[in-house]
């Protein structure tokens, strides 16, 4: 077992090494004979354990997924404003909570589609957390109701308040048409459930390129986008982003590591 960890310690240590040389240009830490001997031994052991590149390849996705998950913290600690206390951006829960989770989504993403009931679930387990809702109409281009579904949303948080935008919101996932499939009844219809006697999308152009323009800040390349920091005292380690939709249980998990802010 030692050797095995030696093994995994010194592959990737070496391959570490070589893929960072050129893009940081250190000095040398190795010389070129010791750079070739710790080449031979490692091919040497991998010839005969080839299992352990599992275990390094692992290692190596883990300590990416660190270096990824920092880059966006920090770049969440940049924009904390925009990301909390845009007045344009619905948003549910306590003013004062401790905790928020912030959400960029598409109505028209499938896999937004299959957070919302996950989401759904958090949002009545943890209703002391602040929900703020982010529209980010990426497939606009494509299919028009996804930028409709958005303008609407916008103007049923402005008409009728969190609990309404929270209905429509839930409203339109739960039709179950994404990836072009929704329409204008549906819009209609979940607006209409929101309290909209008569629905209409309204001009929210302007919010709608500022989310993008956060989103892109932040690094986001999709939806869902999901973000769980502490609404004060953030640091890098109290932060989680999730570039995916993620399970009940993951974003819960986010939610306690951000609540150890005291």
């Amino acid at each position: 077992m030692k050797a095995n960890k030696l093994a995994v310690f010194i592959v990737t240590t070496y391959i570490s090494f070589i893929s960072t040389a050129h893009a940081s240009a250190p000095q040398p830490v190795f010389s070129p004979e010791q750079e070739a001997r710790i080449g031979e031994i490692a091919a040497d052991y991998l010839v005969s354990h080839p299992e352990i590149l599992v275990t390094v390849s692992k290692n190596l996705q883990d300590q990416q997924q660190a270096r990824k998950q920092k880059m966006f913290a920090l770049s969440v600690m940049e924009n904390q404003a925009s990301l909390l206390h845009d007045p344009d951006t619905p948003a549910v829960g306590p003013e004062n909570a401790e905790v928020a989770v912030i959400e960029f989504f598409d109505y028209q993403c499938m896999f937004c589609s299959r957070f919302a009931p996950e989401l759904e679930k958090v949002m009545k387990a943890q209703p002391d957390v602040r929900y703020l809702f982010k529209e980010w109409p990426i497939f606009g281009g494509r299919w028009e109701a996804s930028r409709q579904a958005a303008q609407q949303g916008l103007t049923v948080w402005q008409k009728q308040g969190p609990q309404a935008y929270i209905t429509y919101h839930n409203a339109i996932y739960a039709t179950g048409h994404n990836e072009g499939k929704l329409t204008a009844q549906d819009i209609q219809g979940a607006a209409s459930k929101a309290g909209l006697t008569t629905p209409v999308p309204g001009d929210h152009t302007s919010s709608l390129e500022k989310n993008s323009n956060l989103a892109e800040a932040l690094g986001l390349t999709g939806t869902p986008g999901i973000i769980v920091m502490p609404v004060s005292g953030a640091t890098p380690d109290t932060i989680t982003v999730f570039p995916e939709a993620v399970t009940a249980d993951r974003l819960q998990a986010a939610i306690r590591k951000a609540n150890q802010v005291k």
